[in-house]
């Protein structure tokens, strides 16, 4: 039983992981309906420039947190300002192709600046800092990760609810020439989702870097497992994206855990295909997935 709740435990820490990648994600798509395939990268970036800042320039954790979010945010700024200003009103495919190009470039410049060699990750705690309960272990990074999630999930609902700027957001997804005609300063909204969408991935890179105790440049992969979340949650919804990071996450880790029971029959591995199995099998039931909106056109 106690290995049971062990990787439960593990599983919501790994899924709130993906639910912080997932909501940049989902930040992103609610400013313009554009999927932003470089989150991985921004992610990657950040992690990077925190655990530099932390090891190489001996910065205190948190003020190399800060840098970290400073240069991913202004990252995000930059591209929103020189090129994803001048597509407003562009099909989303074009801008899509934008982003996929935004990847590759974050990707080059950290493999230029840091090379390809595993670096350690910076962390303010310990790797056996925590308490035991009834045989689970609960670690202080795991913690963190859920109570941050917890935090961020509440501050974006109201975000979005109830202030100016998150109505004017979800007004520009729905139609940009209607935002723009009630006064809605589009570039202003795309600067403020990019900005958001940079923070959060730096913290989801930062927390995933302290679960697996190093950084290499194939960290930014992990974007591909927080897609089958935000696609099973319901890419325009806030709460989609936590549940269905925490979903994904039970699903990898306790399917990681017993599948030495099953591999005669399922074979080694099986647990990298279950979150796409699962996201495959939730839109066949709900094509908007689980928490997203059923768009209605009139023909």
């Amino acid at each position: 039983m106690a290995y049971f709740l062990q990787l439960v435990f593990a599983g919501i820490a790994l899924g709130c992981i993906y639910a912080l990648i997932g909501l940049g994600f989902s930040i992103i798509f609610k400013a313009s309906e554009v999927i932003n395939f470089a989150q991985g990268e921004l992610l990657l970036v950040g992690a990077y420039i925190v655990s530099e800042g932390a090891f190489r320039w001996h910065l205190p954790f948190l003020v190399a947190l800060l840098l970290g979010l400073a240069v991913t945010v202004l990252i995000g700024l930059l591209f929103e300002r020189f090129i994803l200003r001048r597509m407003i009103g562009r099909p989303p495919f074009s801008i899509l192709m934008i982003t996929i190009g935004l990847d590759t470039i974050l990707l080059t410049a950290v493999l230029v600046s840091f090379g390809s060699q595993n670096i350690p990750a910076a962390s303010p705690f310990g790797v056996t800092s925590g308490f035991n309960v009834a045989g689970v272990h609960f670690g202080t990074s795991d913690l963190w990760t859920i109570a941050i999630t917890i935090l961020l999930c509440a501050a974006l609902f109201y975000f979005f609810r109830f202030t100016r700027y998150g109505l004017a957001m979800r007004a520009t997804a729905l139609d940009q020439e209607a935002a723009l005609a009630v006064g809605i300063n589009i570039r202003r909204i795309y600067a403020l989702a990019w900005g958001m969408a940079a923070a959060i991935a730096t913290l989801g890179g930062v927390f995933l870097a302290i679960s697996s105790y190093t950084i290499d440049p194939s960290l930014g992969a992990v974007a591909l497992l927080a897609f089958p979340a935000i696609i099973l949650g319901g890419i325009d919804s806030v709460s989609g994206a936590v549940v269905g990071g925490i979903i994904i996450g039970l699903a990898l880790n306790l399917t990681a855990g017993y599948e030495s029971n099953i591999a005669n029959i399922v074979g080694a591995g099986f647990h990298d295909i279950v979150p796409y199995l699962l996201m495959i099998l939730v839109l066949l039931i709900r094509p908007y997935g689980l928490f997203g909106s059923r768009k209605v056109e009139r023909i």
